[in-house]
């Protein structure tokens, strides 16, 4: 096979105690997800214990085997399942077949740990929406991808093949439930998607994601009347703009019944929408849900909108009060079926930011957190950095917009608006970081942000280092040195990266357009709004109520935090205060020597991350030890610059010496 099976290689285990299990299978109830689940599970079988799997309905009480049955328990939900001892018998049951098909991914997840089967088990997915967001071009192309070209296009083409149903098992056995397919981006005959053109790929790839439980969404261009309808306005309060958007709605789901909706960008960095004919979001967005709601399809309408065209100059407009100021004011106006998107942070998926304070501020509008498994600004899949600490900050952030169930993973659960003010569409989405590399997403440790994600959107609470031990062994095996070593890799990472790079949640210093290595100065004087105003005497923005008020956009205790400069989090410093370089911080070294020292200190991280790394050669596949050395080496030259380059801006700008005398280029 020409790809990895990442997590789902079934390599041989042995001394398991729970193995004859794996000896038949009883087959109550029929269905697609249902063959699926049970060709998987005699998949496992023979490649992991070289048995032929016996598939029947008769069940034989005396003989071990799994049931798999459907459930009256309405309490397990669409999606979740229970497993039960009774007898010789393990009781996979689901109330639909989409939970058989997750109990029997759960039950190969634990015998690849060697984990007792016997124990019994209760999952419900936290979240309701469990999504992927590809940006993927239609000449195959990936806007931010690092791992290769698109398997969903290629010169104008949808391709639809034997990849497609391995990512959307990959995808199930994490239990992602939606994917959207193409960037949000729509440009040229992207927006031919949703003609007539490409409906029979279409469907044959939404029936196999199906199949594993997934539904397939399309990004539209808000523009589509004008560009592919032959109309000459695309101002959502039209009638003739409705009622091709109905008309284009009925085609859609005639041809691909099982279509799951809209993901849409306006008016954003240059794409069209409703402000073109001075409209709001909410009438953009309740146009096209209308369009969807006879077939319960729902919009998932972004909200990263800003000023793109800001002037440098200009010390009043603050990008990062963007989404706030756009969407606040229509909280309540949205259609039911419409769902907010909401990047973690008010920038643009930095090493660290704030929550988005659009998280708890919004109490009457479905939303999604939004989260960037592709590492645009986090190294890029060159550079490893394992997201799941960061991405859990996020989640367990509280947002005090009232006593208690107020954290952001209250609010995309549902369980702090859903019941009161009648929102029902609530999740978690991620672009993804896949593309057509051998190994998927190129950096062979990025696998586990995918991974994570998948874990973590069905159940919150896990923690970042018991998921990676669990890709670990899915993926190396159970050799305790591999899993002790590339654990102790991950768990670094992040910090390891952020030190090395922007300091204290500045953020940005990249190179423009393309994000990756070091340019301190490469967006300060730009238009997209994302600077640093370093200077001889001090460096930061100043977002509190005496700067740009963005820290006052927050809910009680944070905006208190944020606006005192004594009690924000150091962490965040710079991205709500201007600093003098002089100013000292809890560790008693003032910001100039903290900027010297975690650099020098990231450098030092990295080295020892390939140092740890060198000691499994022999230990996991050749290939892949190879491969990830190669990138390390990659790193190393990234964070050496980034070093070299940070600290020498700041010596040159403040002429204060690192106090530790270690080479600092003047």
């Amino acid at each position: 096979m020409q790809w990895e099976q990442l997590w789902l290689q079934y390599n041989e285990i042995k001394n398991y105690q729970d193995k004859e299990y794996f000896s038949i299978l009883y087959q109550m109830d029929d269905g697609y997800l249902i063959c699926n689940a049970v060709e998987e599970m005699t998949r496992a079988a023979k490649e992991m214990f070289a048995r032929s799997l016996v598939v029947t309905k008769i069940v034989d009480s005396k003989k071990k085997g799994i049931i798999l049955q459907i459930t009256s328990d309405t309490g397990l939900g669409e999606e979740g399942y229970a497993i039960t001892k009774e007898g010789n018998h393990l009781v996979v049951s689901a109330y639909s077949q989409k939970g058989i098909l997750y109990g029997v991914f759960h039950l190969i997840r634990q015998a690849k740990q060697k984990e007792p089967l016997t124990t019994p088990s209760r999952n419900i997915p936290a979240n309701k929406h469990r999504m992927l967001n590809h940006w993927d071009d239609f000449n195959g192309d990936i806007e931010r991808g690092y791992s290769g070209k698109s398997f969903f296009f290629a010169n104008g083409k949808i391709i639809v093949d034997e990849r497609i149903v391995d990512y959307a098992r990959l995808l199930a056995s994490i239990g992602i439930n939606e994917i959207v397919i193409n960037n949000v981006n729509v440009r040229g005959r992207a927006g031919e998607l949703i003609t007539s053109e490409h409906f029979l790929k279409l469907k044959e790839m939404a029936e196999i994601f199906e199949g594993y439980g997934v539904k397939l969404f399309l990004s539209i261009n808000f523009a589509a009347t004008i560009e592919i309808g032959g109309l000459q306005t695309a101002d959502p309060l039209a009638w003739e703009v409705q009622n091709w958007w109905q008309e284009r709605a009925k085609i859609i789901y005639d041809n691909v019944p099982n279509f799951g909706g809209f993901l849409v960008k306006a008016d954003s960095e240059g794409r069209p929408g409703p402000f073109t004919y001075g409209r709001s979001h909410a009438d953009g967005a309740n146009m096209l849900a209308a369009a969807l709601k006879p077939y319960e399809g729902i919009v998932i309408w972004r909200c990263f909108v800003y000023n793109c065209k800001q002037d440098w100059r200009d010390t009043v407009t603050d990008r990062a009060r963007a989404a706030y100021d756009n969407f606040i004011p229509f909280d309540g106006q949205f259609a039911d079926n419409v769902v907010l998107q909401i990047k973690n942070g008010p920038m643009d998926f930095q090493v660290r930011e704030p929550i988005s304070p659009l998280f708890g501020a919004l109490r009457h509008t479905n939303q999604f957190l939004e989260v960037q498994i592709a590492q645009e600004y986090t190294g890029q899949q060159i550079d490893v950095c394992y997201l799941l600490p960061m991405w859990k900050e996020v989640l367990k952030t509280r947002t005090y917009c009232q006593e208690k169930e107020d954290t952001v993973a209250d609010i995309i659960t549902g369980r702090t608006f859903g019941n009161a003010n009648g929102c029902k569409e609530y999740g978690i989405a991620a672009v993804t970081n896949t593309g057509n590399d051998k190994n998927w997403t190129g950096h062979d440790l990025a696998a586990a942000n995918l991974y994570g994600f998948g874990r973590l959107a069905w159940d919150l609470n896990l923690n970042s280092e018991d998921i990676a031990k669990e890709w670990i062994t899915l993926t190396f095996g159970a050799d305790e040195l591999v899993q002790e070593v590339v654990l102790e890799i991950l768990m670094m990472s992040w910090e390891a990266y952020e030190n090395y790079t922007s300091p204290l949640g500045i953020g940005w210093m990249v190179n423009p357009s393309h994000h990756y290595g070091p340019n301190v100065d490469g967006y300060e004087y730009d238009v997209w709004g994302t600077y640093h105003r370093a200077n001889h005497a001090a460096i930061g923005v100043d977002r509190s109520s005496r700067g740009t008020g963005q820290a006052q956009q927050y809910l009680g205790e944070n905006a208190k935090l944020y606006d005192n400069i004594e009690t924000c989090p150091e962490e965040l410093l710079l991205f709500f205060h201007r600093v003098p370089y002089t100013y000292q911080l809890k560790s008693g070294k003032t910001l100039i020597q903290h900027i010297y020292d975690t650099h020098f200190t990231g450098v030092k991280q990295v080295e020892q991350m390939i140092k740890r790394w060198d000691s499994l050669q022999g230990k996991i596949d050749a290939k892949s030890h190879r491969r990830v050395q190669e990138r390390f080496m990659r790193q190393l030259e990234n964070s050496r610059n980034w070093r070299d380059q940070v600290n020498t801006y700041f010596y040159r700008k403040t002429l204060i010496a690192d106090e530790k005398g270690r080479k600092i280029y003047e």
